[in-house]
């Protein structure tokens, strides 16, 4: 039985039309669909959770070591890179070839004991990626073909886009968690 059948007799078994006209719907259940069991909450103790987030911050900035990686917003696409890694930016990008750059949009930073993830990017003072240019060439020829069948028309265009590649250099994590630096918290008065 479909499920539109069954809704339209559970509809009709389950509905009455009082004498004002009115449409009264009484107990109108499809199959399993609704559950009458409570939902059941888990109640968080406050400083329970405060402890807990202080252990994993902790051992987050103590274990800054090890084989990092990040994503990286660059050019309008996502990277994942670490240290090493050649990538590859499409399209026209102006530095050349030896420049040395500072990645500052990560999206995310891990390894494999934490990840931190930003919201949507992670501070710049917590993290250094930096990267080199090591070239800047064309790709391969690629061929756009056009045609429309019965009406003679053939068109092909040959074309290349120009590349940059980057070379890693360093991924690190530089900061501490919940310790900005530069940061000053006043206290608000009221007057």
């Amino acid at each position: 039985m479909s499920w539109l059948r069954q809704l339209c007799l559970n509809f009709t078994k389950y509905t009455r039309i009082s004498t004002t006209g009115a449409l009264n719907i009484t107990n109108l259940r499809i199959g399993h669909a609704f559950s009458t069991a409570p939902t059941p909450y888990e109640v968080v103790n406050p400083n329970e959770n405060r402890q807990l987030t202080d252990e994993i911050i902790g051992r987050v900035n103590e274990e800054k070591k090890g084989r990092l990686f990040a994503i990286v917003h660059l050019a309008g696409k996502q990277f994942k890179v670490t240290e090493g890694d050649v990538i590859v930016v499409e399209g026209y990008w102006p530095p050349t070839t030896g420049d040395k750059i500072n990645l500052d949009k990560v999206l995310m930073l891990g390894a494999p004991n934490f990840t931190l993830i930003g919201r949507p990017l992670i501070q710049t003072s917590l993290i250094d990626v930096h990267a080199t240019v090591i070239e800047k060439t064309l790709s391969h020829t690629k061929v756009n073909f056009k045609k429309k069948r019965r009406k003679q028309y053939k068109r092909i265009n040959f074309y290349r886009i120009q590349q940059t590649m980057l070379r890693i250099n360093k991924v690190g994590f530089v900061g501490e968690l919940n310790k900005p630096e530069g940061v000053v918290v006043k206290d608000r008065s009221y007057t």
